[in-house]
């Protein structure tokens, strides 16, 4: 997606496409169990089971791509920051909200409104049916968008260890909420004390890679395998230990947005460190599907349930895997060409108001994210 504030990495879409696809496959599994299709199950088929790691992805994915913005222009600007980012955001987010007042609108209130700055707490509209039920995440991300000028400043003056101690008091906060909350793992999951420690710790990993880069990239073919298998084996350890959906407070939830934060950021250092280019079809759509990928993320969750309550189990070949992979492939078609009807239309006109944000002007070429 392109940028006026830094130059164009391919490897940033690809990565924001494999954190929808992740998020994808993981909804897909729910609503085709809930058809009565045979599903997964093992820890190593955790990265699907347990797919919502996708969110810590695209979280852990903003913290080091605004990071690394913050290193290249020295200072944001703050007023056009947040410009920028309400035109990236808030135009389809506005639609899926009042898809979502819509639905509910027996049920709505005035004060419902206010939910457009929250939707990751209590009886948001947004949240009363699985159609507009991803939108929870925007909350999370638009909060650490409004501090984000002032961490990244306060981080540039004083280096890694202002990240660190603000991940040890992320900690603290963990630890006091686990023990006055009885549904600890719905907190974890999707609000500030749960969610915050995965941008800081994206900021670290672009402050590591800064200066670090080229003997990064010598490695990045191992690295990449060690930070595969370690996001596999992660997911795997949560599927086992406490996965999502099981009980509603365990101790190991105190530490997982770190630990699964922490694999996606070698992930995230190791992709971006890799030189090598994929087939020329293969990177185009990842890169399209990086591009779209806000549209996706948003409207997955609606196409899923109307496939799933209209059209149901489909059994073309009668060979459960095979069919099961066809209702996979035409669901993720249906959503790619959706996502990018709704990019072209709802993001795209007003991503051309942007506008840099960088104390300094970016690079005259052409730029991304």
């Amino acid at each position: 997606m392109q940028s006026l504030n830094i130059q164009y990495n391919p490897r940033i879409d690809q990565l924001r496409w494999l954190a929808a696809t992740v998020v994808f496959l993981f909804h897909f599994h729910l609503e085709y169990r809930g058809l009565s299709g045979a599903g997964l199950s093992g820890p190593w088929s955790a990265l699907i089971t347990e797919g919502h790691t996708g969110v810590g992805l695209f979280f852990t994915l903003s913290g080091f791509l605004f990071m690394q913005i913050a290193l290249v222009q020295k200072q944001i600007v703050y007023r056009d920051f947040v410009r920028n980012r309400v035109l990236r955001i808030f135009p389809l987010f506005l639609t899926i909200f009042l898809v979502a007042t819509s639905i509910g609108r027996d049920k709505f209130q005035p004060q419902d409104l206010l939910y457009l700055f929250a939707t990751n707490l209590g009886l948001a509209p947004t949240s009363g049916t699985v159609v507009t039920g991803a939108a929870w995440t925007i909350s999370v991300e638009f909060l650490f968008y409004m501090v984000f000028p002032f961490l990244a400043r306060f981080a540039m003056e004083r280096g890694l260890r202002y990240l660190a101690n603000l991940l040890v008091l992320m900690a603290f906060f963990k630890v006091a909420a686990y023990t006055v909350n009885d549904n600890s793992t719905l907190m974890y999951f999707s609000t500030f004390v749960g969610r915050f420690d995965q941008f800081l710790i994206g900021m670290a990993a672009a402050m590591l890679l800064q200066g670090r880069r080229a003997r990064l990239q010598e490695f990045a073919p191992l690295l990449l395998a060690a930070a595969s298998a370690l996001v596999v084996c992660t997911t795997a350890l949560m599927h086992t230990v406490a996965p999502f959906g099981g009980a509603p407070k365990s101790s190991f939830w105190i530490g997982w947005s770190m630990l699964e934060s922490a694999g996606w950021a070698f992930f995230i250092v190791a992709w971006v460190s890799f030189q090598r280019r994929l087939p020329g079809a293969i990177e185009r759509a990842l890169c399209h599907g990086g591009k779209v990928s806000f549209s996706f993320y948003l409207l997955h969750m609606g196409v899923l349930h109307v496939l799933a309550t209209k059209v149901g189990l489909v059994r073309p070949t009668g060979h459960a895997g095979l069919d099961a992979a066809i209702m996979l492939a035409a669901s993720y078609g249906i959503t790619w060409l959706l996502a990018t009807i709704s990019y072209n239309t709802i993001e795209e006109p007003f991503l051309r108001m942007r506008r840099s944000y960088g104390a300094r002007q970016a690079p005259a070429v052409a730029p991304a994210a």
